[in-house]
């Protein structure tokens, strides 16, 4: 006998049981629209490579960021949906020279130096313009760098932790990201309350191709020492010859910490029907680190948050709530667009029915993660059935995304959700100068757009209250 559809299949069950006979906005079939015209169209992929490149890099305060605004305020204007630039008062760092040679060695010939592949992490204070010359130490934990505190003052620390390239492969990018990632967001702070003359981490990535990998030092005026990534086989050079005795570096970094400068965040709204006052979101953030384009992170999640109304006006579908597409300032070093925004809804967040980010990359999406309840899994059945011919019908329940500018929102008590992507390399690019469109799959992207449009499609025409995360530690 053979086997129905499983769209018919799980279409006539939810049908049958009254639970999606009230939306008449999701039904199968408009779904089902949305997804094949989502896949046969190049209009994000298109809109990226005008960010990238036309513009360039896009780190808070640059002209790359304010023109970047412009581009996609303007797009969305094209479209029809009605655009507020909110706005946001970003840091303003900029890069200047980077150089890094070992100078001295245990079996070094005479005249010898080695040239070390080094760049700035953000936030990073500056040497002397002719560079500082200072004994290299190699500690690969926290607990090694207190159990070595003595040698720290005056020196240059190189945190030598290695990215789990492995674990990202089986599905665990995150975690290996976080487990290494802390070494450059917390080691270059606390060796500056130690006295150390600077800070090196070993690049937080899994492709090693000499590239080095910026990303914020968590660095404060206060304490803002010199501080720096090298590129993963420079770092086991370091450890190598540390290991034969002392090693010296010359390292010059000439970044300049500059007054506050003025941004946006990008919002363009699409307006919802008879529950206009009630919110979507579909997001990515719209700066990008300075080595390269950010085609991975974030052009694509924005490119695909604004695709989603160009999906809809295709199609002439007009959503029950407003569709909210945001393109967040200055995620990268300072949330300080998030921030802006919730501090703008200090009245509360009651009327955000739902919001999504993408910004995991462009790897091929294969459903979607969501802080809901429990109880609230079955309602997106019918999104699921939808998503599942190209696939990318799994769904997964978690009680935090902890997206980054959706942070402050979901312990507002806003569901969450973000892609689940296949980001097996995604750190092979990710805050290096290889972030660039050619890294991107047009049918990749394709199909994020598919996935942000139904979803987000779904969620604003979904009848039943949306059960909200609630935090457990909270009296």
């Amino acid at each position: 006998m053979p086997r129905k559809p499983v769209l018919t299949f799980l279409a006539a069950c939810i049908m049958s049981t009254g639970v999606f006979a009230a939306t008449p906005g999701n039904d199968p079939a408009a779904l089902v629209k949305i997804r094949d015209t989502a896949m046969k169209s190049d209009w994000a992929y298109e809109r990226l490579a005008d960010m990238t490149d036309l513009i360039g890099p896009r780190l808070a305060g640059s002209p790359g960021a304010a023109a970047a605004v412009t581009q996609v305020a303007d797009a969305m204007r094209k479209l029809g949906a009605t655009v507020t630039l909110q706005p946001v008062k970003v840091p303003h760092w900029v890069r200047g020279e980077e150089k890094a040679e070992l100078v001295d060695y245990k079996g070094r010939p005479a005249g010898v130096t080695q040239r070390i592949v080094t760049t700035a992490l953000g936030g990073s204070g500056a040497t002397p313009a002719a560079g500082l010359n200072a004994p290299v130490i190699v500690v690969r934990s926290f607990e090694e760098l207190k159990a070595r505190s003595a040698e720290v003052k005056g020196a240059i620390v190189l945190f030598d932790v290695v990215f789990d390239q492995k674990m990202a492969e089986r599905g665990l990018s995150g975690q290996a990201y976080r487990q290494a990632v802390k070494f450059r967001s917390g080691g270059p702070r606390m060796v500056a309350q130690m006295g150390a003359a600077a800070a090196l981490v070993r690049s937080v990535g899994g492709a090693d191709y000499r590239l080095p990998h910026t990303g914020a030092s968590g660095l404060q005026d206060d304490q803002r020492i010199p501080a720096a990534a090298v590129a993963a086989e420079d770092a086991m050079l370091i450890a190598r010859l540390a290991a034969r005795g002392p090693v010296s570096m010359r390292l010059t970094l000439t970044p300049q910490t500059l007054p506050d400068a003025d941004s946006f965040n990008v919002i363009a709204d699409w307006p919802g029907t008879d529950k206009a006052d009630e919110i979507v979101i579909v997001s990515g953030h719209l700066d990008s680190w300075d080595l390269a384009t950010g085609a991975n992170d974030d052009g694509a999640g924005v490119a695909s948050s604004m695709a989603v109304i160009e999906t809809l006006k295709k199609l002439d579908f007009k959503p029950r709530r407003t569709i909210r597409v945001i393109a967040w300032a200055n995620e990268e070093n300072g949330g300080r667009g998030a921030q802006a925004y919730l501090d703008a809804g200090k009245g509360g967040f009651a009327k955000h029915y739902a919001a999504i980010e993408s910004d995991n990359g462009s790897g091929r999406p294969f459903g979607m993660r969501a802080s809901v309840s429990p109880k609230s899994m079955s309602l997106f059945a019918p999104l699921q059935a939808a998503l599942e011919p190209i696939g990318a019908g799994a769904f997964q329940r978690g009680d935090i995304m902890a997206t980054g500018d959706l942070s402050g929102l979901e312990q507002a008590g806003v569901p969450v959700l973000s892609p689940l992507i296949d980001s097996a390399n995604y750190f092979d690019y990710h805050h290096t100068a290889a972030d660039t469109l050619d890294k991107v799959d047009p049918d990749n992207l394709r199909r994020h757009v598919a996935v942000m449009a139904a979803t987000t499609w779904f969620l604003a025409n979904m009848e039943q209250p949306l059960a909200r995360w609630v935090d457990p530690f909270k009296p």
